[in-house]
C-alpha cells in the first residue's frame, strides 16, 4: 500500500527533521505533515486527516495523550516516538500501534511505520467489505419488497476478508446457527446472516426441503432414508452426511419419498 499521509508531532526541530527524512524513505508513505505542539497538531488533523500519526509524548502545552483524547473516529494509526520508556503501558492502552524510543534507530522506525501501514490497510479493507455487504443487504431487501419475497438465487458471504458470491445451484444444504445460516457447498462452508425461517420462505420448495428445525437440504442430494430408534428417520446425503429428520417433518419426508 502506498501514498499514506503521515503527521509527525514533535517539539524538537532536529528530531522532526530526522523523523521526516526517515519516514520519507518508507515505501508506504506519501505526504508528510509536521507539527511542533498539540495545538498545531490538532489543527493539522482537522485540516488534513492523517493515516499515520507519529507522536511525541512530552511537549510544551500538553502531552501527546491529550491530543489523542480530542480525536474522533476514524482515528489514525498511532506510533508513539519518545525519549521516555515509562509511557509504554499507557500508549498501548490508548491503542497505539507501536512505541519507539529515542534516539531513533532507523530500522526500528521503519518497522513501526510498516506495522501502522498494515493496520491502516486492514482497517480500510474491512470498511470496504462492510460497505459492500451493506449494499448487498440493501439490494436484497429492495428486491424482496418489490417482488413480494423473491426466490433466492445467490448469496454474498464473507470469507477471509473478501466477499464471495455463492450461487444457489452450488448449495447442498443449510444449517441453522442462531441468527445465522451455515451454507454447505461441495467446495466449503460459509456463514450467512439470515435466519433459517426467513431463508426457507425464499427457497424454491421444488428444489429444497426442510427436514429439521435446523436443516434444509437440496432434494436431489438425499441419497436415502434409514430408520432410527423410536420411529425416527435419518436422511443420508450423497456425500455420506447423515442428518436427523425432525418429528415435525417425518410425514413430509415419507410423502416425498413414498416410504411406508
Amino acid at each position: 500500500m502506498s501514498g499514506l499521509r503521515v503527521l509527525i508531532v514533535d517539539d524538537e526541530p532536529l528530531a522532526r527533521r530526522r523523523a521526516i527524512r526517515l519516514v520519507g524513505e518508507c515505501a508506504e508513505v506519501g505526504e508528510i505533515d509536521e507539527a511542533a505542539d498539540i495545538t498545531a497538531a490538532h489543527a493539522a488533523l482537522l485540516a488534513r486527516p492523517a493515516d499515520i500519526l507519529l507522536l511525541d509524548i512530552q511537549m510544551p502545552g500538553g502531552d501527546g495523550f491529550a491530543l489523542l483524547e480530542t480525536l474522533h473516529p476514524p482515528l489514525p494509526a498511532v506510533v508513539i516516538v519518545t525519549a521516555f520508556h515509562d509511557h509504554a503501558l499507557r500508549a498501548f492502552d490508548a491503542q497505539a500501534i507501536d512505541y519507539v524510543t529515542k534516539p531513533i534507530v532507523p530500522a526500528r522506525l521503519r518497522a513501526a511505520v510498516g506495522r501502522a501501514a498494515l493496520a491502516v490497510e486492514s482497517r480500510t479493507s474491512q470498511d470496504r467489505v462492510e460497505e459492500l455487504l451493506e449494499t448487498v443487504r440493501t439490494l436484497r431487501r429492495s428486491v424482496e419488497v418489490a417482488g413480494g419475497g423473491a426466490t433466492a438465487s445467490e448469496f454474498w458471504v464473507r470469507t477471509r476478508g473478501d466477499v464471495l458470491r455463492v450461487p444457489i445451484d452450488r448449495v447442498v444444504r443449510f444449517e441453522a446457527e442462531r441468527d445465522y445460516v451455515r451454507i454447505h457447498t461441495a467446495g466449503g462452508k460459509f456463514l450467512h446472516h439470515e435466519s433459517l425461517a426467513s431463508l426457507e420462505r425464499r427457497l424454491d420448495p421444488g428444489v429444497f426441503v426442510r427436514i429439521h428445525r435446523s436443516s434444509i437440504v437440496r432434494r436431489d442430494e438425499i441419497a436415502s432414508l434409514k430408520a432410527a430408534p423410536f420411529a425416527a428417520l435419518v436422511a443420508v446425503l450423497v456425500d455420506g452426511t447423515e442428518l436427523r429428520v425432525g418429528r415435525t417433518y417425518l410425514s413430509r419426508m415419507r410423502k416425498l419419498t413414498r416410504t411406508p
